[in-house]
């Protein structure tokens, strides 16, 4: 009897733990790490950053502070970051395998995380499917999956920039297609595909299913073709409202292939949930107060009802912050902006350390971009076990390689350091989902006097919170222009007095305020 007590209490304890995990979640705002598995961490020896790997850094993510994973595409593909698919119903082996992909999925939502998949399935490579058995063949069932430029099917369409391939890094040459979406057929094969991600199993628990997915590269008229218009209407709103009969509550994001686009077209004919900041990304780097207050009214406050924009300083499409701007000051500012300013913010795995790259030519291959995807760098001595170093000894990406030995860019360095970024990361990330302000609230400028100077307001319910960055180099004097009775300071060291403060160089203060 004494067994069967001990192991209803033991049962009990872990159901209190769950639920108040859930509650606790349910109370934060979401905060997405973007991450290149490939590049993240290595569970088996080979140099390839993997799902085992993802899976067994879970702890470092939640101890971070972020809520939710957004992983570059899993399929099976011979271009490193797995765009252009062979087939896309395979994960990727050198990942691991299905069962591996849906251990951590399952391991991730035991955590009260959320995990998000890249998805690209507008082009097909020569490996194919589609294209083998297509092409040249106007017999094929598939003869309608992919465009072609000829009436006997021998040449398949160009994709984006008229191109029929790419060179890897490897020294491969893959070819690739169009896929004509404006075909029943392919549209249904999106519906299942997708909808097999969502819920794997079928039982409707979700357990085992993407939160939402990152549609790559989404387009009204894809490319320009002329085949290929209407898409909005005719194939991305099909699709994401079908997703949405299986599970109402997932989240997908569409990347606009026009970054000074806003989005609000997306929001009204997609049905999409969210959309990226790219305006807000521009002005948070630009450490301009005009530019930051026109973004952010913009993109932040006119943001319809019910949608959200994801808030970021770096992709894996853009050079990393920190190799634009050295400064670590600097590099802290734009955390904070980016991180309190409201919409989801959106950080690029390394990112938190200030891992360096930027975009080379070496010529016409995609081991030009390698460097703003490098392998995170986990040890002050830059090698170790887990490194995913898929790169090593491949080409002058390697040769020109940002990560050195001791250079305090590494997590093992940043750990130890109260003043590191990484710190400062953590730190911020804690502010903001302890104060539901800051977690949920909605954006309002707040004005001020000072040229040098922004300030902003978080608003949730009946909760104020003032956030004050000096954008500048020097000391600043500001006075703000709307008053209030008392001022409860979160973070910062230098304190309102009369609606007034001297701010230090690049300090950022966050008040609760009545």
């Amino acid at each position: 009897m004494k067994k069967y007590s001990i192991l209803l209490l033991f049962i009990l304890v872990q159901i209190s733990v769950l639920w108040s995990q859930k509650a606790n979640n349910r109370n934060k705002g979401e905060i997405i790490y973007h991450v290149c598995q490939r590049s993240f961490y290595d569970s088996n020896g080979d140099m390839q950053g993997d799902l085992n790997g993802l899976k067994e850094k879970l702890d470092y993510l939640q101890d971070l502070g972020v809520t939710s994973i957004l992983l570059l595409p899993l399929y099976d593909a011979d271009l490193y970051h797995n765009y252009f698919a062979n087939d896309f119903e395979k994960i990727d082996g050198e990942f691991g395998t299905m069962q591996d992909y849906i251990a951590l999925v399952k391991d991730i939502h035991k955590r009260g995380m959320k995990i998000y998949m890249d998805m690209e399935t507008q082009y097909v490579t020569e490996k194919h499917l589609w294209w083998r058995d297509a092409v040249g063949n106007l017999q094929s069932v598939y003869s309608d999956y992919i465009l072609f430029e000829d009436a006997a099917h021998n040449i398949p369409a160009t994709i984006a920039f008229d191109l029929r391939a790419l060179n890897s890094y490897d020294g491969s040459v893959v070819k690739m297609t169009t896929v004509n979406l404006r075909n029943q057929k392919v549209l249904d094969y999106n519906k299942k595909l997708f909808g097999f991600f969502v819920d794997p199993n079928g039982d409707r628990k979700f357990d085992d299913g993407v939160d939402g997915f990152r549609l790559d590269h989404a387009m009204d008229n894809l490319d320009g073709k002329p085949a290929l218009r209407n898409l909005f209407v005719d194939f991305w709103k099909p699709l994401l409202t079908d997703l949405k009969k299986i599970n109402p509550k997932l989240k997908n994001v569409a990347e606009q292939s026009d970054w000074k686009d806003y989005g609000f077209a997306y929001f009204q004919h997609t049905g999409v949930d969210r959309m990226f900041g790219f305006g807000l990304q521009s002005a948070i780097q630009s450490f301009d107060k005009q530019q930051l207050i026109h973004k952010a009214d913009t993109i932040l406050a006119q943001c319809p009802e019910g949608k959200a924009q994801l808030v970021f300083i770096e992709n894996h499409d853009m050079d990393r912050f920190a190799s634009v701007e050295k400064n670590i000051e600097k590099q802290k500012v734009a955390a904070a902006l980016m991180l309190l300013i409201g919409g989801i913010p959106s950080i690029y795995y390394g990112q938190e350390i200030g891992m360096q790259g930027k975009s080379a030519s070496y010529g016409n291959t995609d081991g030009n971009d390698i460097s703003r995807r490098e392998a995170f760098d986990w040890y002050a001595s830059a090698t170790g076990k887990g490194m995913a170093i898929w790169y090593k000894n491949t080409g002058p990406w390697w040769n020109q390689t940002n990560l050195k030995p001791n250079d305090g860019i590494s997590l093992e360095e940043q750990m130890q350091d109260p003043n590191s970024l990484f710190n400062y990361y953590k730190k911020l990330i804690g502010l903001k989902q302890s104060n539901p302000a800051l977690a949920k609230g909605k954006y309002e400028n707040a004005e001020n006097n000072n040229p040098e100077v922004f300030s902003f307001y978080r608003i949730y319910k009946n909760e104020r919170v003032l956030v004050v960055v000096n954008l500048s180099n020097a000391m600043q004097q500001v006075t703000l222009k709307q008053a209030s009775k008392r001022y409860r300071q979160f973070f910062g060291s230098s304190v309102i007095i009369n609606e007034s403060v001297a701010l230090k160089p690049y300090e950022v203060i966050v008040c609760e305020i009545d």
